[in-house]
């Protein structure tokens, strides 16, 4: 069974900077003047990584900085997480931006492309990220930068998984799908990812249930179905758990899925039941969501937030 002292590792290929602003309305062809904002290190990966910090999981956030603002990056992510493993390259990190409308209430998100990987920088990732995970827990998550083949999580899962290995992966499209066929230890889709994936529409929890279920088929371990407003489901082949988020004033919902992640693997590697592994995800995404820009939660507001979540089996 896996302990605390589980190697956990993160992958990030394509981390960013986080430009969070907060506007009063988007106007056409007009300056808008920001009444606040913040720069953040993002990705999602280096966001699992930062929320498993304050989850008191030690973790490795593996990834790739190039140029200036990675050096911005480096500075942002100092004392967040605890260990960073960035391998240099050519070209600029990328720079995502987020826009906080207040009137109508409206988030607009615009990521950055990112350099590109060349082939033998990608093979040195691959052979880190084997070496240093070992048994343990590798989180594949985030979208590829150029030069990065659409399989390179399902070859690096295969690779995990052989070495005894637990992999998560929380992408989307084609990446995912070619994961799925690697058997993962977890996948995080939410609803409208799902539906891409079974190709029809989920209109109700009985037919995400069902949906999620016919991942578990392919050899899928956990699926970890998010639902907004609504919650989540934890669905393995033999067993539903389902919960409800607790209510939080949402501020900005960057970085909830990814808090999301970081409490599952949070209850996992502590052998946690699945019932307690929602509700910490649960809480922790919904701590996120009432946080600004990419901002995570505050750890002291997790107990009454846990007090709220309601889990039915």
């Amino acid at each position: 069974m896996p302990s605390a002292d589980t190697p956990v590792l993160t992958l990030t290929l394509n981390p960013c900077v986080d430009v969070s602003y907060d506007i009063n309305r988007l106007i056409e062809d007009q300056k808008v003047h920001a009444n606040a904002n913040r720069l953040d290190p993002g990705g999602n990966g280096i966001n699992v990584a930062r929320a498993l910090k304050r989850l008191r999981i030690p973790a490795t956030a593996c990834t790739v900085l190039g140029g200036e603002i990675g050096d911005l990056f480096t500075r942002l992510v100092a004392g967040q997480i605890d260990n960073l493993l960035s391998v240099r390259i050519d070209g600029e990190t990328r720079i995502n931006v987020t826009l906080q409308q207040q009137q109508p209430r409206a988030q607009f998100e615009v990521s950055g492309i990112g350099p590109q990987l060349d082939s033998a920088t990608l093979q040195h990732i691959t052979d880190t990220l084997l070496r240093l995970t070992a048994r343990g827990f590798a989180v594949l998550t985030g979208s590829r930068m150029p030069g990065v083949p659409t399989d390179y999580y399902a070859d690096l899962c295969r690779k995990l998984h052989a070495q005894g290995a637990r992999v998560v992966v929380d992408a989307q499209g084609e990446m995912l799908e070619q994961a799925i066929a690697a058997k993962p230890f977890l996948i995080k889709p939410n609803r409208f990812e799902l539906e891409q994936l079974v190709q029809r529409t989920l209109p109700d929890a009985p037919a995400v249930v069902a949906a999620a279920q016919s991942i578990c088929a392919r050899g899928v371990e956990w699926v970890c179905v998010s639902l907004g407003g609504e919650g989540a489901v934890l669905v393995s082949a033999t067993q539903v758990d389902a919960g409800t988020a607790p209510w939080v004033p949402v501020v900005s919902t960057v970085g909830a899925g990814d808090s999301m992640v970081a409490g599952l693997v949070s209850g996992f590697v502590r052998g946690a039941s699945a019932a307690d592994t929602l509700r910490l995800a649960l809480a922790c995404g919904s701590a996120t969501a009432a946080q600004p820009g990419t901002e995570l939660f505050d750890p002291a507001a997790l107990p009454a937030l846990l007090a709220q979540t309601q889990i039915s089996v």
